[in-house]
């Protein structure tokens, strides 16, 4: 669970990002949970858009994915939003979180 300051640095953080998924009108089926966590693994912070023909809302999509691959959400903004997960080792965030 992130703090609202640790939201914050990781918001800023996530501004410049591009996004890298987006959840069609197709169900979050297990291939987009398993490319959502592998691509977790590799980046900690990613940023993912829901198009306007998805069943889901964004917060909806960002709730079950977050859920389904252990990470935090830590913004939904319009279409789109910012999933974190810290890497185990050689984490970018991990010292920017702990200030």
């Amino acid at each position: 669970m992130l703090t609202s300051k640790q939201r914050a640095v990781l918001r800023k953080h996530a501004q410049s990002l591009d996004v890298v998924f987006q959840v069609g009108k197709g169900e979050i089926d297990e291939a987009l949970v398993k490319s959502t966590a592998e691509c977790l693994a590799a980046r900690e912070l990613i940023k993912m858009r829901v198009l306007e023909n998805s069943p889901y809302s964004p917060r909806e999509a960002a709730e079950i994915l977050a859920e389904k691959t252990g990470a935090d959400c830590v913004q939904v903004i319009g279409s789109k939003f910012v999933l974190y997960l810290q890497k185990k080792k050689d984490s970018k965030y991990a010292d920017l979180l702990r200030k």
